[in-house]
């Protein structure tokens, strides 16, 4: 009988990951964490000690490690130190929380001595303008792989890994649900650059083409069950109509007045028109491209870590 192939990750238990924060100080309070929690996600003080705490701590020991290295081969190479800042990708669903986690781990890496200074970029700033969508017949399809400007994406994270002063970035509006005109994130070198998105993860699209995972340094797929993700998106589909919709500057304040039972067969349209195939087709299959996976139970915790052997 043949052995099976060896996994060339580690899988930790829930419980095992958990003990890794035993001798760790909380740095973050409830308040704080209530404020960094996106809508109808779960997140308290113990998922942030017991999992997100421990993971900060790895991902500032990689990019010291990543910085001494570049340190010790420029010293090799008798030149000036040009290490360029260490950067996260972290991918998955819609819906299933990984703009949380990206926000929270930006809070928590910048508490470790070696990683002071982390920002945090989503690639919605990279979506096609909505004028430029609606010309090319993309509206229905936002999100998906070609609704942003790949181009454009590609050489922001090339510039900050270059080491460039100065790299800016578009921002992205929820409100407007558009790409806001003059408005711009500033990435100054910091020691962390995080970058959030459904397909970071993504393979170039042509074989001598550039693919922006290629300047990660480490990268984060955020798992769970296509059925759990789609209950998650309909109650944030129902929390935001209690909330964001009602502001009548909402692209989707006509959504606001809708019944639950309207609102939950909207959410479900939009479900399973758009979101669930791009996660089956574009999203999910690039799970195995990630350095590390962080497995969600229905509850929205983490129940186990796969974690790629060095």
């Amino acid at each position: 009988m043949s052995r099976p192939a060896p996994s060339t990750s580690r899988e930790i238990t829930r419980a095992e990951w958990a003990r890794l924060a035993a001798d760790m100080e909380q740095p973050l309070t409830a308040e704080e964490v209530s404020h960094i929690r996106g809508l109808a996600d779960r997140l308290d003080l113990r998922e942030v000690r017991e999992v997100y705490l421990p993971l900060s701590r790895l991902l500032s020991h990689y990019a010291a490690s990543a910085k001494s290295l570049g340190a010790a081969t420029s010293r090799f190479l008798h030149e000036a130190d040009t290490t360029t800042p260490f950067v996260i990708g972290i991918a998955g669903s819609v819906a299933v929380g990984k703009s949380t986690i990206a926000r929270l781990l930006r809070e928590l890496v910048g508490r470790w001595p070696d990683t002071p200074r982390v920002q945090l970029v989503t690639t919605d700033g990279f979506l096609l303008p909505n004028a430029e969508l609606l010309r090319r017949g993309l509206m229905r399809r936002k999100g998906f792989p070609e609704s942003y400007d790949r181009r454009a994406l590609v050489e922001f994270v090339r510039a900050v890994k270059s080491g460039a002063d100065e790299v800016r970035a578009p921002v992205y509006s929820h409100r407007s649900y558009d790409i806001v005109p003059g408005e711009q994130v500033i990435v100054r070198r910091p020691d962390v650059l995080i970058v959030e998105g459904l397909n970071v993860l993504q393979p170039p699209p042509r074989p001598n083409d550039v693919s922006v995972s290629e300047f990660f340094d480490f990268s984060i797929y955020v798992d769970a069950d296509s059925d759990d993700i789609s209950r998650w998106y309909t109650e944030r589909f129902l929390a935001l109509r209690d909330a964001a919709f009602r502001d009548p500057a909402s692209y989707f304040n006509t959504y606001a007045d809708l019944t639950d039972a309207e609102a939950s067969e909207t959410a479900a349209g939009f479900w399973n028109g758009v979101n669930l195939p791009n996660l089956l087709e574009n999203v999910l299959p690039t799970r195995h491209r990630a350095d590390l996976v962080l497995q969600k139970a229905a509850n929205h915790t983490v129940e186990g870590v796969l974690l790629r052997k060095l």
